[in-house]
């Protein structure tokens, strides 16, 4: 206890000189600079500049990959707002969520994201807008933020993993992995991304208004039906177009299945389904519940036929 007091009367006379070099500034504003603690979890917060953040995502993603630059773009503008303790959270620990965390799995961008959701919010609150920017994730055309050329096509990911984020954007924009076309797209995602999450965390502190929300049926044809069922990973969604009293065709929407091991029931389950007229066909091998899951999600839109 003496060693204690000890020590808190030397570091108050060095802040006290300190202070005294500094010129008025007050003991108190002299003691907040010195940052041996962290505050309380969650981490303060402060409004943020959406287009500030989305140009720091965009340049970060150059400079070491998706999952980096959105953690970097949040963690310097909660830096210039709020300082201590973002100030000594280094981005680079972010670095290894590149590309699918080097197994094309969830996109780094978002892992960026939530991690950074995850220090300024509480458990269950972090969890609501990691879900809600995943949702806009797989249901929003990206890039939006294209500042050096406009990219060839907008896709939707049809799930949150990078593998099928990248490769249906490759795909419809027929361009290589190592394509410049394709870096600026992963850039523009990456400020896109940054800044949702800007957005969702400005509006549950009160610095913003929620947008008005479209609803997705309001847009469909009048043989289009949405369904919705979970997988293995999550809700997978579904559109079926039919054609008459047949269906027609199956898109799927949305899913959160591990890339790689749900593959096979997202090549085959809709196919064998629009060939049998049923959802009772064969899963696919070692892909049991993402099979289940999409043939219930295709039930749930069928449910809707006809109402």
């Amino acid at each position: 206890m003496l060693q204690s007091r000890r020590d808190f009367l030397k570091k108050s006379a060095v802040l006290l000189a300190g202070s005294a070099l500094m010129g008025s500034a007050p003991l108190t504003s002299v003691l907040a600079e010195d940052k041996t603690v962290a505050p309380a979890h969650p981490f303060p917060f402060a409004e943020l500049d959406l287009d500030e953040v989305e140009k720091l995502g965009y340049e970060g993603y150059f400079e070491n990959g998706c999952c980096y630059g959105a953690a970097k773009a949040l963690l310097v503008a909660l830096s210039e707002r709020v300082g201590f303790p973002y100030t000594v959270i280094p981005p680079e620990m972010f670095a290894n969520g590149k590309e699918g965390y080097t197994a094309g799995s969830l996109c780094g961008a978002l892992g960026g994201a939530a991690g950074v959701i995850g220090l300024c919010c509480a458990p269950d609150d972090a969890r609501a807008i990691t879900k809600e920017l995943c949702a806009w994730y797989t249901s929003t055309a990206l890039p939006i933020y294209q500042p050096e050329s406009a990219a060839p096509v907008q896709t939707i990911a049809p799930s949150v993993n990078c593998v099928d984020s990248v490769s249906t954007f490759m795909k419809a924009a027929n361009v290589e992995r190592g394509d410049i076309i394709r870096k600026r797209r992963c850039g523009g995602l990456t400020g896109d991304v940054a800044r949702k999450t800007a957005e969702l965390l400005n509006i549950h502190f009160g610095y913003m208004e929620a947008p008005a929300v479209a609803d997705p049926a309001s847009e469909l044809a009048p043989n289009e039906y949405i369904g919705e069922a979970d997988g293995f990973g999550g809700p997978i969604k579904v559109k079926v177009t039919m054609d008459g009293d047949k269906i027609a065709k199956i898109e799927v929407l949305s899913h959160g299945e591990t890339a790689g091991v749900s593959d096979p029931a997202f090549q085959t389950i809709p196919d064998a389904i629009i060939a049998a007229q049923s959802t009772q066909v064969d899963v696919a091998t070692n892909a049991t519940f993402s099979s289940k899951g999409i043939m219930a999600a295709v039930e749930d839109a069928l449910s809707k036929v006809g109402k």
